[in-house]
C-alpha cells in the first residue's frame, strides 16, 4: 500500500490506494481543524473570562484579514477535496487499452460473470446452506473492465477490497475499470437490498499471477473455477440476428440494399447519430440497447413511420447482450446473416 492508506485497511487495487490516501486527508484535516477549534475555544474561554461583577467586554472590532483566512482556507481545501475525489471518480470510467473486459448480469439472487474476448462463462453454483456462489478470476496489476446489468430488479455490485460498487440497472449498461494489485481471493455482494435472498448473493473474485492466469486460460490450473466454454458462441449472436427477425429490417453490409430500418454496419460506437428531431445521441452500448429494447424512443433521422415492435420482456439479458456486441462489430465487410429463412432456436 502507498500513499497515506491506513495499514488495517484492506486496498487490493489501484481504485482503493487513492481512496485511501483521500479519506485519510481528510480524516487528517477533521482532526487538525478539531484541535484547533476546540484548542481556540478553550484558550479564550479562560482568558477572557468574566474576573469580577460588572465587567463588561471589550468592543469587539471587524477584522478583515481574520475574517478572509477563515473563509479561504476552507474554501481551498474544499476544492482541493472536490478535484481529487473527482479525478479518481472519472478513472473508473476510463477503459486503457489492455483492459480485460468482463459481462456481469445480476438476478435474484445470484451473479453470471463472463468474458466476452474468451467466449467463457462463469455461472453460480448452490452451496450446502442453500445459496448461490459465484467465482471468476482475473490476472494481477492489469485493468478489467465490469460491464454490468440486471435482468430483474436493482443490485449493486460491490468488491470491499477493491473498494468498487455500483448499481446493476435492468435497463442499461453501467460498470467500471479497476486494476487489482494484489495476488488472493477477494469477496463481492450485492450491495442492494433485492429480496429475500439478497444477503447470499455474493461471490469470490481470484486474483492470480501472470503465470497462473495463462495457466487457467488453458484449463492446466487446479483449485479454480472452471467456467464452461461455449463452442457456438461465435454463432450465437448472428442466429440471434435473424431469430428476431433483426436481418429482415436492417441491412448489415454495404453491398446490402437499406432495407426498412437503418442500416448497423460501421456503426461507430464513439459518434453520434441524428435523431428525427434533430438531436444528435451518442451511439454507444446503451443506445444500441435502447434501440432494441425500446426503438420509438430515439427515431433516427429520415426513418419517420418505419415502426419496430418494443423487444423490451421478449428477450433475455444473455440475449441482448450478445446482440448489442454483434451490432458494434459490424463492419463493411460481408460478416452479416442473411434472412434465408434458415432459423436457430
Amino acid at each position: 500500500m502507498t500513499g497515506l492508506n491506513h495499514t488495517l485497511l484492506a486496498a487490493a487495487s489501484d481504485t482503493a490506494e487513492r481512496y485511501d490516501s483521500l479519506v485519510m486527508f481528510i480524516n487528517i484535516l477533521v482532526v487538525l481543524f478539531f484541535v484547533l477549534v476546540i484548542g481556540a475555544t478553550v484558550y479564550f474561554m479562560f482568558k477572557y473570562r468574566r474576573r469580577h461583577e460588572g465587567q463588561r467586554t471589550s468592543p469587539v472590532k471587524h477584522n478583515f484579514k481574520l475574517e478572509f483566512l477563515w473563509s479561504a482556507v476552507p474554501t481551498v481545501l474544499l476544492i482541493v477535496m472536490f478535484a481529487w475525489g473527482f479525478n479518481d471518480f472519472t478513472a473508473l470510467s476510463q477503459t486503457p487499452s489492455n483492459a480485460l473486459p468482463i459481462r456481469v448480469i445480476g438476478k435474484q439472487w445470484n451473479w453470471t460473470v463472463s468474458y466476452p474476448g474468451l467466449d467463457r462463462e462463469c455461472t453460480a453454483e448452490m452451496t450446502d446452506d442453500g445459496g448461490a456462489e459465484t467465482e471468476f478470476v482475473v490476472p494481477v496489476n492489469r485493468p478489467f473492465t465490469l460491464k454490468l446489468s440486471s435482468e430483474d430488479v436493482l443490485h449493486s455490485f460491490w468488491i470491499p477490497d477493491f473498494k468498487v460498487k455500483k448499481d446493476a440497472l435492468p435497463n442499461r449498461y453501467t460498470g467500471y475499470t479497476v486494476t487489482p494489485t494484489e495476488v488472493g481471493s477477494h469477496r463481492f455482494y450485492c450491495a442492494e437490498y433485492c429480496g429475500a435472498n439478497h444477503s447470499r448473493m455474493a461471490g469470490t473474485v481470484h486474483v492470480l499471477s501472470e503465470a497462473d492466469w495463462q495457466l487457467w486460460l488453458d484449463g492446466k490450473l487446479e483449485g479454480m473455477p472452471n467456467c464452461k466454454v461455449d463452442p457456438s458462441a461465435p454463432d450465437y449472436a448472428p442466429k440471434l440476428f435473424v431469430k428476431y427477425g433483426c436481418a429482415g429490417c436492417h441491412s448489415t453490409t454495404a453491398d446490402q440494399a437499406v432495407l426498412i430500418g437503418p442500416p448497423l454496419y460501421g456503426l461507430d460506437t464513439k459518434g453520434e447519430e441524428t435523431m428525427e428531431d434533430g438531436s444528435k445521441v451518442a451511439t454507444d452500448d446503451n443506445y444500441i440497447r435502447e434501440s432494441i429494447e425500446y426503438a420509438e424512443k430515439k427515431r433516427v433521422a429520415g426513418y419517420a413511420g418505419k415502426n419496430m415492435p418494443v423487444f423490451r420482456g421478449r428477450i433475455s439479458e444473455v440475449e441482448l447482450d450478445a446482440l448489442v456486441n454483434y451490432i458494434k462489430g459490424l463492419d463493411d465487410a460481408d460478416n452479416g446473416p442473411t434472412n434465408d429463412g434458415t432459423d436457430s432456436e
